[in-house]
């Protein structure tokens, strides 16, 4: 063969290398965009099992069947009851004006006098009307009965710091002396929920910590 064929050889080759090189390529790119789009698409999936599956904002695992539950477990009572409302009036509420004691739903006083998260003193707490619109923003309200021994109240003051949704405590919840004169020693509301206990036991403690951590953050008004 002469030179000269060879080197039309030796490029015709290198031309066909290049080509196939480039083939190549080509696949591996459309096999990394086949294998990204069926990643992404899982993720889609993903997430919106999570979502139907309570995920999201709520990163907790406790349904309003297992607060039921423990609550029976406690000699507790537990009542979800429907919404009675949620009108705004300006006037002295009572607790004649609500349909369960304590309230969970109902006319409230307006934006702007809604009780806000945190501790109150006895005879110090929130007017029935702000704090049934405070749990119309999701908060979680635990009260005690009038005259309760302080050591039950220091019991409900560690409940009510411990951590919530990696929040470091006392994560939109409020602690409070009952003031609707309701039948029971303490007791957990949240819009339209409530667990109700004769006594603070450690199984009643139980039941109330499992109560918010189903029920806070859902409302109708979430307020961050």
């Amino acid at each position: 063969m002469s030179s000269r064929q060879e080197e039309k050889e030796q490029r015709r080759q290198e031309r066909l290398a290049r080509e196939a090189a480039a083939a190549a390529a080509s696949k591996r790119k459309r096999l990394l965009q086949i294998v990204g789009g069926v990643v992404v698409a899982c993720a889609i999936v993903a997430g919106v099992v999570f979502g139907l599956a309570g995920g999201g904002d709520d990163d907790s695992d406790v349904s309003v069947a297992d607060v039921a539950a423990a609550a029976k477990q406690a000699g507790c009572e537990y009542r979800s009851l429907p919404n009675y409302g949620q009108e705004h009036e300006d006037k002295e509420f009572t607790a004649a004006d609500y349909k369960s004691n304590p309230p969970t739903s109902g006319a409230h006083l307006p934006p702007g006098l809604e009780a806000q998260a945190g501790l109150y003193a006895p005879d110090n707490e929130p007017k029935i009307g702000s704090w049934v619109h405070t749990l119309e923003h999701g908060r979680i309200l635990f009260q005690y009965r009038p005259g309760t021994d302080e050591k039950v109240v220091s019991q409900l003051e560690s409940l009510f710091n411990e951590d919530v949704k990696g929040s470091g405590g006392a994560y939109h919840s409020v602690l409070m002396q009952n003031n609707t004169k309701m039948p029971f020693a303490v007791a957990a509301v949240a819009w339209r929920h409530y667990i109700g206990c004769k006594t603070l036991t450690p199984a009643a403690l139980d039941a109330l910590r499992d109560f918010r951590t189903a029920l806070v953050d859902k409302a109708p008004e979430l307020v961050p």
